[in-house]
């Protein structure tokens, strides 16, 4: 096994995936926000791909309201979290497996793939071009590729500031605050605009940025101490609101939308 899968298994069999998304109101933001940008995407009929399918938040969800599904995942504690909510009318199948192999699945499969996790957890360059070119690769010409990732300066701001760590923060960044990828801190970070031109050289059109969950990280202890009706609020303040480039450095996490060219792979 890679020294870095070694890392990522160890941190989540100690961390409460399943509860991650929906245990407060501030995390809410972020699934509810990928929910709205992938159901303006599909279609009735398509099929689904999830690689690092966690606990099968999204797997499941999509499964439950008739999509074909399938969901791939390294964790063998999520995995098994994952299979626990599988029910006989469901057409989904998880499997264990790695973003950067996806060979079980023949080219041009999926209408639309969703890679909401790997790249957190994607160090050196020619595992993120793997895992990015098979993401590709599996998706149908003008099929949809939604790839989550993690912002630098959300980092800066809820570790750095928030959990009183700047002393480390200035020590590992270079001069302009650039955070680099260190695979023993568990989590790869982007710059919006560094993402965006990585991603230009694939087959793939670029459709937006959304920023899936904003401030809501940073403020969270103002957004989980709304009331359900001023949370409601916020929500269509945050998903009005959400593409704007203005605003998106300090999300925590964003989502590259995307279609696969129809010129091949």
């Amino acid at each position: 096994m890679r020294e870095v899968d070694e890392i990522i298994i160890n941190h989540y069999n100690n961390y409460d995936e399943d509860a991650r998304l929906v245990k407060e109101q501030a995390r809410r933001v972020e699934y509810i926000t990928t929910v709205t940008y992938i159901d303006k995407y599909l279609k009735k009929g398509d099929r689904i791909l999830e690689v690092g399918a966690g606990t099968g938040r999204y797997s499941i969800h999509y499964a439950k309201q008739g999509y074909e599904v399938d969901a791939v995942e390294l964790v063998d504690k999520n995995l098994q979290e994952m299979k626990l909510k599988i029910t006989e009318n469901m057409n989904i199948r998880a499997i264990k497996g790695n973003a950067l192999d996806l060979t079980m699945y023949k080219d041009n499969t999926f209408d639309i793939t969703l890679v909401l996790g790997p790249l957190y957890h994607l160090f050196d360059e020619p595992d993120i071009d793997k895992a990015i070119k098979e993401a590709i690769r599996v998706t149908k010409p003008k099929g949809k590729i939604i790839i989550a990732y993690i912002t630098d300066d959300s980092v800066i701001m809820n570790y750095g500031i928030k959990k009183e760590h700047m002393k480390y923060m200035k020590e590992i960044c270079n001069d302009d605050w650039k955070i680099p990828k260190i695979k023993e801190e568990v989590f790869a970070t982007y710059r919006i605009n560094d993402f965006t031109k990585m991603m230009g050289k694939y087959n793939v059109n670029k459709l937006k940025n959304v920023a899936a969950n904003g401030l809501s990280e940073t403020i969270s202890d103002m957004i989980n101490s709304l009331s359900e009706e001023d949370f409601k609020i916020y929500l269509d303040y945050h998903l009005k609101n959400c593409e704007r480039e203005d605003l998106m450095g300090y999300s925590s996490h964003v989502l590259y939308i995307c279609e696969k060219m129809s010129n091949g792979i």
